[in-house]
């Protein structure tokens, strides 16, 4: 066959063709031809002719091979890419998936038949437009709506969420991914987040900018979880240090997460946090920690660990308040203790020059 050109006889002799090797190929030629924007009306019109013939050839491997053809093709005529469409799985889901001359009428038609594989096939399509995400989450099945959310390019409007979260809020692989989305609004989070297991918790703080606010509750739940569930000692602090560990690694383990964790008589994971962010050995931070008479130490240690200077002092403050109390409280009662910690550093200073507003806001909220 010339790929220069295409003529009658060319058809004429396709359909005398018998093998489907040959004919295999004659659809991918055929169609990387069409696909050329300088093809002239008369050969469009020739190779949608051959086209035509060869959607209904008895041979699968010879329809499969159109179809891969003309999926990265544009504007073909409405009845070949019906027949594509309305073919069997091994056909149709490729060209569904890639064809992008695809209205949202021919979406939502395909969204429409009893065929999961095809409807899989639109919520794997890239750049899925909003109206059709919107369609699938209030139509679909949850394995739809599953290729959907992890489909990255897909256009899904926060009230797409809204309906989503609505109907597969106890839904653990809709929750896995919606996680694991790149980008997912933070009233989405907030509404999911208590629902979440401790890996995808840990995993939002990591992989998505959040709030401070949100952040930091984040991480609080992690480590309350992690402390009420591991019974031994040792066990606990692995988990505390692992977890600052994969904060640190992704460059989560901001300033303010660690002075707010001192506020709320965390010591365990402050300590490991300094110990990380100054690279100095935990033990040695523990012994400058717990030196309160060695003030210019501590604030060595903590220019070592970046915290800015204006913290200093309220991170002072919090030592101090936990040196004081820790041996008067049961530091069993986390919550407890934590309130203790936070009503004593507000009292200190009750112009809390040295909190910011969000802060106090923060801290206040975790005695309310």
């Amino acid at each position: 066959m010339n790929t220069d050109s295409l003529n009658k006889e060319d058809v004429a002799s396709l359909e005398k063709e018998t093998s489907i090797t040959n004919k295999s190929l004659i659809a991918k030629k055929v169609g990387t031809y069409y696909g050329n924007p300088a093809i002239s009306p008369q050969a469009a019109k020739l190779a949608e002719d051959i086209f035509r013939i060869m959607v209904r050839d008895t041979e699968t491997k010879v329809r499969e091979a159109l179809s891969n053809s003309l999926k990265n093709c544009q504007n073909l005529p409405q009845d070949i890419v019906q027949s594509i469409i309305e073919d069997k799985d091994s056909i149709s889901i490729p060209f569904i998936q890639y064809y992008q001359s695809l209205t949202n009428e021919d979406l939502i038609k395909i969204l429409n038949m009893p065929s999961i594989n095809r409807q899989k096939a639109v919520a794997q399509r890239s750049n899925l437009p909003s109206p059709i995400t919107q369609y699938i989450a209030e139509h679909c099945s949850d394995k739809v709506i599953g290729e959907m959310i992890s489909n990255d390019s897909a256009d899904i409007k926060e009230e797409t969420f809204n309906i989503i979260i609505n109907k597969y809020s106890d839904d653990e692989d809709i929750k896995k991914r919606l996680v694991y989305r790149s980008v997912l609004p933070v009233s989405v989070i907030e509404k999911i987040v208590d629902k979440l297991s401790l890996v995808l918790k840990s995993y939002l703080v990591l992989h998505h900018n959040l709030t401070k606010n949100l952040a930091s509750d984040i991480v609080e739940d992690v480590k309350e979880k992690i402390t009420l569930n591991i019974s031994e000692q040792y066990s606990s602090d692995a988990q505390i240090e692992d977890l600052v560990k994969q904060l640190y690694k992704a460059d989560k383990l901001t300033s303010g997460l660690v002075v707010r964790s001192i506020c709320l008589g965390d010591l365990k994971f402050f300590e490991y946090a300094i110990a990380y962010l100054s690279e100095t050995p935990v033990a040695e931070v523990r012994k400058i920690l717990f030196n309160m008479k060695a003030d210019f130490m501590i604030r060595n240690l903590l220019r070592k660990a970046f915290i800015p200077k204006n913290m200093f002092s309220t991170v002072l403050s919090a030592l101090k308040v936990i040196n004081e109390i820790r041996f008067d409280c049961d530091k069993s009662n986390r919550k407890l203790f934590g309130h203790k910690v936070i009503e004593r550093i507000l009292s200190y200073n009750k112009n809390n020059e040295d909190l910011s507003e969000e802060d106090i806001k923060f801290l206040i909220s975790k005695i309310n």
